[in-house]
């Protein structure tokens, strides 16, 4: 079983997909800090990070009282992977589109 599903249906919801693209920017975050960064409570972006870190996007390291996240490279790859692979196919699907709006405007 793949290990994409997860990935894809952590990175869906708003919220999660831009505190990934934080931690990806920022690196090493405290989980504090990442609230800061957003207009909800605390404990809504507790369980954002739980879901991200179940899913295997992040990591969570414990230092003293902070709980410190960052972005999974593995992770990220397994995404990226998966979309190079399907390019070609985006690709050629793209150009069946162009080709067929040529074909009606004639």
């Amino acid at each position: 079983m793949s290990i994409l599903p997860p990935l894809f249906a952590a990175l869906s919801d708003p919220y999660r997909f831009e505190i990934i693209e934080r931690l990806m920017k920022d690196g090493e975050t405290p989980a504090g800090a990442i609230s800061d960064m957003f207009d909800i409570s605390g404990p809504a972006i507790s369980r954002h990070l739980s879901v991200l870190h179940k899913a295997g996007l992040v990591t969570r390291r414990i230092n003293g009282q902070q709980r410190l996240y960052s972005v999974r490279p593995e992770a990220i790859r397994e995404v990226s992977d998966w979309t190079m692979n399907h390019r070609a196919f985006w690709e050629a699907s793209m150009d069946r589109l162009e080709q067929a709006l040529l074909e009606d405007k004639i």
